[in-house]
Formats: C-alpha cells, structure tokens, sequence
C-alpha cells in the first residue's frame, strides 16, 4: 500500500472520529464514501465491509464513556441488541448480494434520509427509571424486540452503526430518556457493527490494513473533536444541522456522480 493511501485513510478515520467527538455520532456514515471516493476503495461492499468494523470500534469506545456515567439500560440495550444481531446478520447476507452499484446508490439515498433526521431536532421519553424486570418483560419485550430485528437488518444491509434508528427506536419501546437512549444504543452499534463486519469478514469484504490506519486517525480526530465540542458546545443545534446538511449534500453528490456513470 502507497504512502498516499495510508494518508488518506488516516485522514479519513481522523474526520470520522472527528465529527463523532464534535456531534456524538452519525460521524460512520461518512466512512462508505470517504473509502470510496477518497481513499480509492473500488469495491462497494468491501467498503461497506471495512466501515462496519470502525462502526463497531468507534461504538465500543463511547460505550465505555457512557457506562461510566451511569447513561445505559443495560436490560433493555441488551434484549435490543440480541434482536439486532439476527436482523443484522440477516441484512448483511442480504447487502452482500446486491450489485455494488445499486447498492451505493441505495446508500446515497439513506445518507439524504440520515441527514434530514439529523436536522430535526430529537425528543427523548419520559420514563428515567425504565427497567427490564418481571414486571415490565411483558410489556416491553413485544416492543423491543421487533424493533432491534428492524433496525438491526436495516443496519446490517447497509453496514452502518443505525444509531439514527437506535435512538428513536429505544425510545418509543422503552420512553427512556434522550441521554439514556444514546449510551444505550451504543451497546446496540457494537454488537450490530461486529456482526456485520463478521458477515462481510468471511467473505473477504474487509481490508484490515484499512482498518488500523482509519483507527488510528480515527483517534486522533476524536480527540480533536472533544476539544471542539467543548469549546463549541453553546452551538450544539448548529452543529447538527450543519451536520446534516453536509450528510444530505453528500448523497445528493453520490447519486448524481453515480447518475452520470
């Protein structure tokens, strides 16, 4: 591998873990395109392969941050996450057998779809003492589970965290609060992310090298993305839009490039 392309993928996984540090997610849904279109991956679904694995690190990292603070049901997340894992793995099969093509353009519509999400602002639940018990398992399980299968083969087909699923997706099963919601789903993103990037691993769709060099600048840009958090944290609404409308002009780019293919 050339010089130029570590570059590149170091400063593609520094811009992902950027944007994750300076908005708190949403950053893994550049990763498909900075791959392809920057980095020069030609491959649709080893791109999409290779982003599922930064998806499941970069999670597993905020995880960890989360649990600290207290802001994960781990009864609900759990029981989400196992649904997930079967949609996902069900969904990445699925991704896998779809041509490259259609498969990005797909992608570039869920990116316009992504942004517009992230541009409306999220309201969280009411209930900040939900809990998965005897007492509540027949309640929420017939809510949970559905969902985690939905969102999880949603976010298995086209390799990504689904944390703009999780969210909502948490929140109208359990009514658990915004914060609480985030850290949770978290734990959902790392078991989602591993198991699609298991499905596309034995299939050969992953570049490992790739994979160590977008951690590591992955790293690097998370940090930098904290320090600006903290420095622009009175504008958090602008960033988000600002977010957005920059994830929805990327698709708009990709359908277009790809239209004129």
């Amino acid at each position: 591998m050339d010089p130029s392309t570590i570059f590149a993928a170091m400063a593609a996984g520094a811009l992902i873990g950027f944007v994750l540090g300076l908005v708190g997610g949403g950053g893994s849904i550049l990763a498909v395109p900075l791959l392809i279109y920057f980095v020069g991956v030609e491959s649709t679904h080893m791109a999409i392969g290779t982003a599922a694995v930064a998806v499941a690190i970069n999670a597993a990292i905020g995880l960890t941050a989360h649990a600290r603070k207290g802001n994960i049901k781990w009864g609900c997340a759990i029981a989400f996450a196992l649904a997930a894992i079967v949609g996902a793995a069900l969904g990445a099969e699925l991704g896998k057998s779809v041509d490259g093509e259609r498969l990005l353009a797909l992608f570039a519509i869920l990116m316009i779809g992504v942004g517009l999400l992230t541009i409306r602002e999220r309201r969280g639940g009411s209930n900040p003492d939900v809990t998965l018990g005897r007492s509540t398992a027949r309640k929420l399980l017939p809510r949970i589970l559905p969902t985690g299968f939905g969102v999880g083969g949603f976010s298995g087909f086209f390799g990504i965290g689904g944390g703009f699923l999780i969210v909502p997706g948490l929140i109208s099963a359990t009514a658990m609060p915004i914060a609480v919601a985030i850290g949770s789903s978290l734990l959902v993103i790392s078991a989602v992310g591993a198991t699609t990037a298991l499905s596309y691993s034995l299939s050969g769709f992953v570049d490992w090298r790739l994979v160590v060099q977008l951690a590591a600048g992955g790293v690097v840009g998370a940090v930098l993305g904290r320090i600006a958090m903290v420095k622009l944290s009175a504008r958090g609404r602008a960033l988000e839009i600002g977010f957005g409308a920059l994830v929805v002009a990327v698709g708009l780019a990709i359908l277009i490039a790809e239209g004129l293919d």
